[in-house]
């Protein structure tokens, strides 16, 4: 074989260094960076509330009935009418009233006669008793006879007077007939809507026993909601707080009221017997909450289902971040099993260290004192693709959103999860959950 000369072995051997350092550079496994799940802070409305199932009922419902017995001869009204206070709903059979109503009049005609005649007896034995006590002034007659003139004249004026009260009993009387007769007229007793009609026309009624509805009506222009708040959270409700609420037909629609009453006792308290003084500890126990919301359009309705929410405290137009970033402030990081990311998450560790000191002011002081905010630490993303501890100054949080009063911008990246920890998580479930079992 030729021999190779030493300068060519050189040039090989430099060349081969060279080769394997280029293929190095570019083949060389690349350091990565942390994956993170962020979140931008951006600006928008928040509110804590307390959410309940409601009722919609009518303000006011009233069930419009009959005094008097008899058959429904005619009815006025349509479901869905409107009507005014004292328009005719139905008219009830008035014959019998009409007869009481006239021989009411009749036995009072026929008094009024018999004090006719009753005033005429009474002149005669008036006169007869002044003439009597003429002639015994002049010893022309007995004092048998001018007594007996004299109990005449007594009895007469009694007579009238029993007339006279009889008159007034059947004056009485016809009042009460034509009281019974306006009766068999049905009339609305307000303003409102005809909801249900319980008695149909040619029905007959009977009031002797109870007052049969005709009719049920109802105000709707102002519709009020009865919602089931639980004993979590009804100390926190009170009177004068806002309120809102969307129907099941219309989840976009949010109708604003303001809380008129909470109810002091449970409803299934008209359920127990007096002498109950405890409750079953398996029942669940709810305290009505009632508020009143117009309803001009008439889409609300008696007995739709509200979706309630009370306003227990609100912010508008603040910086608002995931509440869950904040939290994670708080999570411990689990170690990294790749080299390059650990040394990653050490030189990140260091930054992380030293985070700012975050200054409030005297009114931000007091608004932590006072239990409406406090200081927590969330990580931003900085340029490098890090994560950097940053104190803020946390206001309202519903624990699905949380009000950033200090310390972020809008457009900030916050981290609210590490993907590569997620993604080794996932793996590991993924292998405990394919693994062999063990027999």
């Amino acid at each position: 074989m030729p021999k190779i000369k030493p300068a060519k072995l050189i040039v090989v051997v430099i060349c081969a260094l060279a080769l394997a350092v280029t293929a190095w550079y570019f083949l060389k496994p690349k350091q990565e960076l942390p994956q993170y799940i962020t979140a931008e802070v951006s600006r928008g409305d928040l509110e804590n509330s307390v959410l309940a199932t409601g009722v919609l009922e009518a303000t006011k419902m009233v069930s419009v009935g009959a005094q008097v017995s008899g058959q429904v001869k005619k009815m006025y009204v349509q479901l869905g009418d409107q009507v005014k206070q004292g328009d005719l709903i139905a008219q009830i059979d008035s014959v019998r009233q009409e007869n009481d109503l006239k021989t009411a009049e009749a036995s009072i005609k026929n008094q009024e006669a018999q004090l006719t005649v009753k005033y005429a007896n009474l002149a005669k034995v008036e006169a007869e008793f002044k003439r009597q006590q003429a002639m015994y002034a002049q010893d022309a007659t007995s004092r048998a006879e001018l007594e007996s003139a004299q109990a005449s004249y007594k009895t007469a004026q009694a007579d009238i007077q029993a007339i006279n009260a009889q008159i007034e009993q059947s004056r009485l009387t016809l009042a009460t007939t034509k009281e019974d007769l306006g009766y068999t007229r049905i009339v609305a007793p307000m303003d409102g809507t005809i909801v249900a009609i319980v008695t149909e026309e040619g029905q007959t009624v009977n009031a002797n026993q109870s007052a049969p509805t005709i009719v049920k009506l109802a105000k709707l222009d102002t519709m009020t909601i009865k919602a089931e708040i639980s004993e979590a959270d009804v100390m926190k409700v009170e009177k004068g707080q806002r309120v809102y609420f969307t129907t099941l037909g219309d989840s976009e629609t949010k109708h604003y009221a303001t809380l008129r009453q909470v109810e002091p006792a449970p409803s299934s308290i008209n359920n127990e017997s007096s002498n109950s003084s405890t409750s079953s500890s398996s029942t669940a126990v709810y305290y009505n909450a009632l508020f009143d919301v117009p309803n001009e359009d008439g889409k609300l309705r008696i007995d739709m289902t509200a979706q309630v929410y009370i306003i227990l405290d609100e912010a508008r137009n603040v910086l608002t971040v995931p509440a869950a970033a904040i939290q994670a402030s708080n999570r411990p990081r689990k170690a990294r099993t790749n080299a390059d990311s650990a040394e990653t998450s050490a030189k990140t560790e260091a930054k992380e260290n030293r985070p700012k000191r975050l200054e409030l002011s005297n009114n931000e002081k007091a608004l932590v004192q006072q239990g409406k905010a406090s200081v927590a630490m969330v990580r931003v993303v900085q340029a490098d693709g890090t994560a950097k501890p940053q104190p803020v100054l946390v206001g309202l949080n519903n624990r699905v959103t949380a009000q950033v009063i200090r310390g972020l911008k809008q457009g900030d990246q916050v981290v609210i999860a590490d993907g590569s920890d997620t993604s080794n998580d996932g793996a590991k479930r993924s292998n405990r959950a394919g693994g062999p079992m063990r027999m």
